[in-house]
């Protein structure tokens, strides 16, 4: 199954009653009415805008209310790094929705997407509040990086990536080096291949874009010794370099 099958009607009749369970105030009827048949010839991105356009048109517009009533239907964390990808998908269209609204209050959002990103990811919801906010965000980042929960220490660098696969380039990572460079670096001993791969490829991003300042940050590590998963991150992150 591709993945934009996944948002079909059976999956707007079940995501309508989980909203219901913690909105009061939502509409679940206009909301199913608005989507139902709506979603089968639209590509996947196109069926996240539409349910949430659907959401805007059925919940109130209390953003920080909204919000709080998420909280109560992310479910259980997940144990372990793996099943991102495979039971977080219905998380996606919130996810949506904060990426999206997410900066009328980025301090909400941001500490929403730590618990978001243990069942699902974050990294494109965190993306517009790294660009309004940078400093801001980047400072929380770094402290993330040390968080016991892998999920939030990938997000940590994967939200920071200059090229997100399914975004648009994002040059905070230069904008803002110097803290780019201490949240990689707190993460290149990282001991999760989950956690190695997204620094690999914030790397290997910086390699096309700056590739001097790639060169900077293997340096600055090589001066401090070496491990097996900094070493597996380099060679990561190089695959490209010609």
């Amino acid at each position: 199954m591709k993945h934009k099958d996944y948002y079909d009607d059976q999956y707007i009749e079940d995501f309508s009653k989980k909203l219901s369970s913690v909105m009061t105030d939502f509409d679940e009827k206009a909301f199913v009415h608005q989507l139902l048949g709506q979603l089968d010839n639209k590509e996947l991105f196109a069926r996240f805008d539409s349910i949430v356009d659907a959401m805007e048109q059925s919940m109130g517009k209390n953003y920080s209310k909204n919000i709080q009533g998420f909280y109560h239907i992310l479910g259980p964390e997940l144990k372990g790094s793996k099943g991102m990808f495979q039971f977080g998908w219905w998380l996606w269209p919130i996810s949506r929705y904060v990426e999206r609204h997410g900066n009328e209050d980025f301090a909400l959002s941001l500490s929403f997407l730590k618990e978001l990103t243990k069942r699902f990811t974050g990294e494109y919801a965190v993306r517009p509040l790294l660009k309004e906010h940078s400093k801001e965000i980047m400072d929380e980042l770094i402290i993330w990086t040390k968080d016991k929960n892998v999920h939030v220490r990938r997000l940590a660098s994967e939200g920071v990536r200059i090229r997100l696969p399914w975004s648009q380039k994002l040059f905070v990572a230069l904008d803002e080096f110097e803290r780019y460079t201490e949240i990689l670096t707190n993460l290149k001993d990282d001991p999760e291949k989950f956690v190695q791969k997204s620094v690999g490829n914030n790397l290997n991003d910086l390699y096309k874009e700056a590739p001097k300042k790639a060169e900077f940050i293997i340096e600055k590590w090589k001066e401090s010794g070496h491990s097996k998963a900094q070493d597996w991150i380099i060679k990561h992150g190089m695959r490209n370099k010609k």
